[in-house]
């Protein structure tokens, strides 16, 4: 053997990059989870498979007499070892080098550079993942050692490279006996705290959570000698045909993939084709996922590439789509150093659009279809769904269209906002809405009576994100939004319902004397008083003025510590209520002032209390009650 080829036969490198440092960086930082290893390792052996797979095009007998494509994972418990093997392309020995020998060195990218120059990707497309440097050396997390035995298709030579990942690697010749047919096997030596990675169930969980979608059958060992048993079979259900899949397999998958127990509400599988290639696979629940209203509002839609898992918790949808639970699978969606981060880009954008447009408009043609199970879906989900009222202007015509709604017509049912316009009475020109805590205890609220007396429908808002949209959204179909707690009711242009064609009486003058001097006795304490349209059984309300926050948005704001401070509210008086003229013609017929003072007041500190506070001064409120009694009693 010449000195050349003896130095050939096997020989000790340093990598090209700073290993030290990079791979510190890829064990400690850039994985939070040592599973992952796995899962590149199997997306490295897919790749291979699938760079066959395209080169046997052009020369069929690359195959040979084993044309399916594999992987096998190979487990010895009691000598600490993982190998997973592959029948896909293989590498020369320049090919490892090339490949292992340089951390971040892609050999995806540079065989999809050759199908570029070649033009052949029009004929055949390929499915190529994983940047094989990068994810390889994600084994070091779990192994003080890693061997790789790899033989090119087509060739009769095998190469094996071996290195603890500390800085330096060797390359030799291999025995042919010691080499796969073709394509390769790394060997993982485990540390002694991850030898439960060659346990068949740890490495089983990992496979099913991470990687039993690849598109190559995986095969199991679980011993030296034992039979291989297949655990994954290279088949994803997302990419059936959807008249294949029954809806018992569709159920079956939803709650693996969601962790739920009940069955879906909704399920949407299409395939995109075109400028992004990608599928979607997504479930409504049946019922709330117990982490729906998480603070960090996370979604739990999951990531693959080519069928191999990048995320758990992609941000593909918007926040108030969070309860959404599936997959996408994308062709064609550029990936990071570490894929467990996936870079922005405008394919990913193009995605999250089309995407949430999609899963959109799946729910309208539901509502249209059929309408009681859009009503149970609304009724899990509807207080999340509101939330892109606020935050998606560019959708929020679409939302308000499936939003549905409590209202003073519905009678315990839900109202679409299309149902409430197609209602409106003569001369209505605004959607009225009542928001607070509890829709029951707003469809008491005295704020109704006026639109009651006069047919008009009122939104009953109760969940807190309604506070907010509607003093952002434009209206729908040309209707504004407006509160009933908040300004002049402008009721007098609409006819009562058991009285159209009579008007409402005027405010007598000692009506109108006592008015002005409730709002005199109140001083600073309310911004007006003044005879109320909207009230025809109770005495009295508070209103907010007509500019800025209503009645409920100033209580969350103040609450929430946004206001410097609140607005003072109106007073408004029932100028017909039998208590308020009874007070004025007292007043009139010369009552003691003091009397008709505390009169006032409590009618302040009643309507406080209708409101949802408390009187502003409990004490001097109980007192002031017990004079008046006293008085009525005498």
């Amino acid at each position: 053997m010449s000195v050349e080829n003896q130095a050939r036969a096997e020989e000790s490198r340093a990598f090209e990059a700073d290993v030290a440092k990079l791979l510190h960086l890829m064990v400690h930082s850039v994985y939070s989870d040592k599973d992952v290893f796995l899962r590149e390792l199997i997306s490295n052996a897919a790749d291979a498979c699938e760079k066959l797979r395209y080169e046997a095009i052009a020369r069929p007998e690359l195959t040979g007499e084993d044309p399916k494509p594999q992987i096998r994972i190979e487990l010895d418990k009691d000598k600490g070892l993982v190998s997973i093997v592959d029948n896909g392309i293989g590498m020369s020995r320049d090919e490892m080098v090339d490949a292992l020998g340089t951390i971040a060195r892609s050999g995806t990218k540079a065989f999809m550079e050759q199908i570029e120059a070649a033009r052949a990707a029009e004929a055949e497309g390929t499915q190529l993942i994983g940047q094989f440097g990068v994810g390889f050396y994600s084994s070091f997390m779990v192994a003080d050692r890693v061997d790789v035995v790899s033989r090119r298709a087509g060739t009769d030579e095998a190469t094996l490279w071996s290195s603890d990942g500390k800085g330096t690697y060797s390359i030799a010749p291999a025995a042919l006996e010691d080499a796969p047919a073709r394509g390769t096997r790394v060997t993982l030596h485990l540390m002694d705290d991850a030898r439960d990675y060659a346990e068949r169930f740890t490495v089983q969980r990992i496979v099913k959570a991470q990687s039993g979608h690849v598109p190559v059958p995986i095969v199991l060992v679980e011993a030296p000698g034992a039979e291989p048993a297949e655990i994954a079979d290279g088949a994803a259900l997302w990419t059936r045909p959807k008249a294949e899949i029954k809806p018992e397999e569709y159920a079956d998958f939803y709650r693996s993939v969601a962790g739920q127990f009940d069955d879906p509400a909704l399920t949407i599988h299409v395939r995109a084709e075109g400028r992004q290639e990608y599928t979607l696979l997504a479930f409504v629940p049946g019922s709330r996922p117990l982490d729906l209203f998480e603070p960090a509002r996370k979604g739990r839609m999951k990531l693959y590439v080519r069928r191999v898992l990048i995320t758990d918790e992609a941000e593909i949808l918007p926040g108030y789509l969070r309860f959404v639970r599936g997959l996408i699978d994308s062709a064609d969606l550029p990936l990071n150093v570490s894929r467990e981060m996936i870079q922005e880009s405008p394919i990913l954008a193009a995605i999250r659009k089309a995407v949430t447009g999609r899963v959109l408009s799946e729910l309208e043609k539901l509502a249209g279809s059929d309408a009681a199970a859009y009503e149970k879906i609304w009724d899990s989900f509807g207080a999340v769904l509101k939330e892109g009222l606020y935050e998606d202007f560019e959708r929020r015509d679409a939302l308000l269209g499936l939003a549905r709604f409590k209202t003073t017509a519905a009678k315990g049912g839900w109202r679409s906002l299309k149902d409430y316009v197609a209602g409106h009475r003569e001369n209505q020109t605004a959607i009225y809405y009542l928001a607070g805590e509890d829709a029951a205890r707003l469809d008491a609220s005295p704020h109704l009576e006026g639109f009651r007396a006069r047919g008009i429908e009122v939104l009953l808002l109760s969940d807190p994100v309604d506070s907010f949209w509607v003093t952002s959204a434009l209206g729908f179909d040309g209707k504004p939004f407006k509160s009933v707690t908040q300004g002049a009711a402008d009721l007098a242009e609409i006819p009562l319902v058991d009285k159209p064609a009579e008007a409402s009486p005027e405010t007598t003058a000692a009506v109108a004397g006592f008015i002005g001097f409730v709002k005199q006795t109140l001083g600073e304490a309310v911004a007006d008083v003044r005879a109320s349209e909207r009230l025809t059984d109770s005495a009295v309300c508070l209103v907010a003025p007509d500019h800025g926050p209503d009645r409920r948005l100033e209580k969350i704001l103040a609450g929430a510590g946004r206001l410097d401070a609140t607005q003072k509210p109106v007073l408004e008086v029932n100028p017909r209520h039998a208590v308020v003229t009874r007070l004025a013609a007292a007043r009139e017929a010369g009552a003691e002032p003091a009397f008709v003072e505390d009169a006032a007041r409590l009618l302040f500190d009643e309507a406080r209390i209708l409101d949802g506070e408390p009187p502003v001064d409990p004490r001097a409120f109980a007192e002031r009650l017990a004079r008046v009694m006293a008085k009525g009693l005498g």
